[in-house]
């Protein structure tokens, strides 16, 4: 308790906020790294996704690749990435790194978005003539936004965690306090940094949550809600189902 206390009076201190290396700048260079490589990910990831979830070709491709991508170590990579490309090169490898880590979830978010769409509707689409590309723009895209989002959401908090693993290569954002207050023992500089990096990471999942659930159409909302209804009614009267079936004993 004692630690935590130390690491709120940290927080509060006026220094943390004033002059170089101070939170607000350490919050902007992580954010700056995240937001870099999340971007850069989403030109890579959507359009291969969407590609894929169009056409129905490869996605045992795409699921194996998301599970591969689970299991890297996300400090050997940008470790190894470093050592690959120069230590003159940290930013580059380190950019690299959180822009592989954040493929994997956008692509699978665009390709289930894609699979997810009924069939009747694509070709219903085409039945009134619109071409591949209306298709795509018009029905595909808008109906697949929220598996889209939600697929961000998995890589930004992927992205925004790891980020604060490039601090061992010499960069900022809110790790290198973390890795500065390890070795001098200041674990109110460690634990209040790691606070600070939950409530970034919860305040951009929170948005993107909230984006997720303005992009759902009303009407997916309402089924939705409709189907949960239909289970919790069908599990209410199933025993009732069964008392008025079973033979009456006398």
């Amino acid at each position: 308790m004692d630690l935590f206390l130390d690491a709120l009076v940290w927080l509060l201190s006026p220094e943390q906020y004033t002059g170089e290396g101070s939170l607000p700048q350490r919050t902007l260079e992580h954010l700056s790294y995240t937001a870099s490589a999340t971007v850069l990910a989403a030109l890579f990831a959507l359009p291969i996704g969407y590609f894929i979830g169009h056409t129905g070709k490869g996605g045992t491709w795409i699921v194996a690749m998301t599970g591969a991508a689970r299991a890297l170590p996300s400090f050997g990579l940008i470790l190894l990435l470093v050592l690959l490309l120069g230590v003159s090169q940290r930013v580059t490898a380190s950019l690299i790194a959180l822009v592989l880590l954040g493929i994997p979830p956008l692509m699978a978010g665009a390709y289930s978005g894609m699979q997810q769409i009924p069939r009747s509707t694509i070709d219903a689409a085409r039945a009134q003539g619109m071409t591949e590309w209306q298709i795509v723009w018009r029905v595909e895209v808008p109906l697949s936004l929220p598996l889209v989002l939600g697929g961000l959401r998995g890589a930004v908090l992927q992205i925004v965690a790891t980020a604060t693993l490039v601090a061992y290569v010499g960069l900022g954002g809110l790790g290198y306090d973390i890795i500065q207050g390890i070795p001098l023992r200041r674990f109110d500089q460690t634990i209040g940094t790691a606070l600070v990096i939950v409530v970034v990471a919860l305040a951009l999942d929170a948005m993107l949550a909230l984006a997720t659930r303005v992009a759902t159409p009303r009407g997916v909302q309402q089924g939705r809600l409709d189907d949960v209804r239909a289970r919790e009614s069908g599990s209410r009267s199933a025993p009732v189902a069964t008392v008025a079936a079973s033979p009456e004993k006398k």
